[in-house]
């Protein structure tokens, strides 16, 4: 007799490009390392990309990186900065930290205000989004989304941080597909009575997928940005 939990997770996530759609030819990581901390998580979540579609991310997720410490640690200069891999990059990459430091501004209170490049810092968590559905219910989701939001956690209200932490309250209250890894997982652990939240490094990244109405994706960078993309 067949296994359920082995009927579909093998074959229906091969040969696709998650992001076009197209056959891939690499492995992409899901969030990027650029994102992570080393030494670098075990089992990082990987999907299948394009070439073009991986090489095409590779710059704005260098740039989000580097924005967000920035940003974090009040200073391009790289000796102020926390993350070994940030200081890196910026030490090999003045015109990056020049382009950073030309969107801080100060406030009348003599507080630095950071401006992003919002369509780059978009492009970077809508790839994430679509990368994580993917690999943890088999969802393809290459249309624009219904909604995008992008926020630093400390601004939100606590009803709006409560909502975005546990958007589906209760236990059992999304039920993955059959063959997903997260109906795989459920079975292995009892998961579906937690969070819902993947901690890929803690306090570095996690993030949390659900099919409410939808599809959506939650995901958090750093304890400090936060992003809801949702797909009606």
């Amino acid at each position: 007799m067949n296994d359920p939990r082995k009927l579909f997770i093998d074959e229906r996530l091969r040969n696709i490009c998650v992001y076009c759609g197209t056959v891939p030819n690499t492995r992409d990581h899901c969030p990027s390392k650029v994102l992570l901390d080393v030494p670098y998580p075990e089992n990082l979540p990987v999907v299948e990309a394009c070439e073009r579609c991986n090489q095409s991310f590779s710059l704005d997720e260098q740039y989000l990186a580097c924005f967000l410490e920035c940003a974090m640690c009040g200073s391009t200069q790289p000796e102020m900065l926390r993350r070994k891999g940030i200081r890196r990059i910026l030490k090999e990459m003045p015109h990056l930290a020049a382009e950073i430091q030309s969107s801080m501004t100060m406030s009348e209170d003599g507080t630095k205000v950071w401006y992003p490049d919002m369509d780059r810092v978009t492009k970077v968590l809508l790839k994430l989004a679509r990368g994580h559905l993917h690999y943890e219910l088999g969802v393809q989701e290459r249309d624009r989304p219904d909604s995008i939001e992008v926020f630093p956690l400390a601004l939100m209200e606590a009803e709006q941080r409560k909502c975005f932490e546990c958007p589906c309250p209760g236990s059992l209250a999304v039920w993955p597909e059959l063959g997903s890894r997260a109906f795989l997982r459920a079975c292995a652990s009892g998961e579906l009575l937690g969070d819902g939240w993947q901690y890929v490094q803690e306090g570095r990244y996690r993030y949390l997928v659900g099919q409410s109405e939808g599809n959506y994706a939650h995901i958090v960078i750093g304890e400090y940005l936060g992003c809801r993309v949702v797909w009606n």
